[in-house]
């Protein structure tokens, strides 16, 4: 395993849900933390709080500036920041579908090109993005979410292939039900959904496997389902 003390990780929508929670296990582990939110007053205590917002083009190059600033270094990026939209494939709101895949694929591909220079200095660069199991199988109508978390995998195994030889390792996770903001509204019970802080726990540990022995993709579920 790759020792987490003193790692460098840029985590995206850490101010609540999935994102809090692996920047929060990061820190537990001993990592430094440069939370990437909208309002920097909303990141979790003890981070370095950057503003980032993934639909504001010039965002992820002036918070990888802002890292490197504090830092000097970069060693792990987190793409959680991510949104939920309704995009039935007839009936969806094309601006909504468009959100959902500047957001959840868009967002992830320019943080990332813009912290590569740093990710592939150290030889052990990581990323980490937040999918989903509608990224790997269509289980309702929502057209746009699924290609935009589709594509979010299919993202993750190119960063994982262009950046193999400098030591890059990129890592989709694949929840389904989680308990957070996102899924409040599920029809699904609650109280049977995955916690946020256990997928941390699964998202870091893949996080900090060596060079080879590296997690390209794990799916994660609360409920019995055909998995691949």
């Amino acid at each position: 395993m790759l020792d987490p003390q003193g790692r460098v990780v840029m985590v995206s929508g850490a101010s609540r849900g999935i994102g809090r929670a692996i920047a929060e296990e990061l820190q537990r582990l001993g990592c430094e933390i440069s939370a990437g939110v909208r309002d920097p007053g909303h990141a979790p205590r003890g981070c370095f709080a950057a503003h980032y917002d993934a639909v504001e083009a010039a965002s992820a190059d002036a918070w990888v500036e802002a890292t490197l600033a504090r830092f000097g270094r970069i060693d792990g990026v987190v793409n959680a920041a991510g949104i939920l939209a309704p995009g039935n494939f007839l009936r969806g709101e094309v601006a909504d579908i468009e959100a959902m895949w500047r957001v959840n694929m868009m967002g992830p591909l320019l943080l990332v090109r813009a912290a590569w220079n740093a990710l592939a200095q150290g030889g052990t660069g990581r990323v980490l993005t937040i999918a989903s199991l509608s990224g790997k199988r269509v289980g309702n109508d929502n057209t746009g979410y699924q290609t935009s978390k589709f594509a979010a995998v299919a993202l993750t195994h190119s960063i994982r292939k262009e950046g193999w030889k400098q030591g890059i390792r990129a890592t989709a996770v694949c929840p389904g039900y989680v308990a957070t903001d996102m899924t409040v509204n599920a029809t699904f019970p609650r109280e049977e959904m995955t916690d946020a802080a256990d997928l941390a726990v699964l998202a870091c540990t893949a996080m900090h496997m060596p060079n080879n022995a590296s997690v390209a993709e794990f799916p994660v579920n609360c409920r019995a389902e055909d998995m691949l």
